[in-house]
């Protein structure tokens, strides 16, 4: 595949100069901006997923509850279910709702966690809706790795707020997501929102 010439820089900025290249030849100057995220190595390597299907096998969705909410980023707590911000978050808010109890599918949930997992849903909307006011949401389940689960072991629903334009070039073709707020600040932020029942 033939280099060329790098692209031409976005309007008003100037690309380096060939020359600037380092000593020694390690990299070439382009156009490109850099955004390094490291912490996402770790989720990458795999950390903290479980090692096997039983609760006893590191499973972090049966560690969190254990945890303070601070340490944990759980948002809410109920009898049967708890609200808690996904650690890779697809954007801003993405609240994960979890049964304490761990099971795989959602036909084992019992009529009463079943109940509380969609009224924790739906806090989960209206908390998001009155901290940050997105424009829409995508709610729903993996169930099972083959269908996209990365914890398959323990079932989880995802909320995920959307604004419009949130699907812009860095995650299509930069194949990265810009987070405006730390976890730690959502989550304090979503505590603070969230509907009491």
């Amino acid at each position: 595949m033939s280099s060329g010439p790098p692209p031409d820089p976005p309007a008003g900025e100037t690309a380096p100069p060939p020359e600037a290249a380092p000593p020694g030849g390690a990299g070439v100057p382009d156009a490109f901006g850099r955004l390094w995220t490291p912490h996402r190595l770790a989720y990458i390597q795999g950390a903290g997923k479980p090692t096997g299907p039983g609760a006893d096998e590191g499973c972090p969705f049966c560690v969190a509850p254990t945890l303070s909410d601070e340490e944990s980023l759980i948002v809410a707590r109920g009898e049967l279910v708890y609200s808690i911000l996904n650690l890779y978050p697809y954007n801003s808010g993405h609240v994960l709702i979890c049964p304490y109890r761990h099971l795989a599918d959602y036909t084992e949930l019992t009529g009463e966690e079943s109940a509380e997992f969609a009224d924790y849903t739906m806090r989960a909307i209206r908390a998001l809706r009155t901290a940050s006011g997105p424009h829409g949401f995508n709610i729903g389940m993996n169930l099972g790795t083959v269908a996209g689960a990365g914890i398959a072991a323990h079932l989880h629903q995802h909320v995920v707020p959307r604004w419009g334009g949130d699907t812009n070039f860095m995650p299509v073709v930069g194949r990265t997501r810009v987070l405006p707020q730390l976890l730690a600040d959502t989550r304090k932020l979503l505590a603070d929102a969230w509907p009491a029942g």
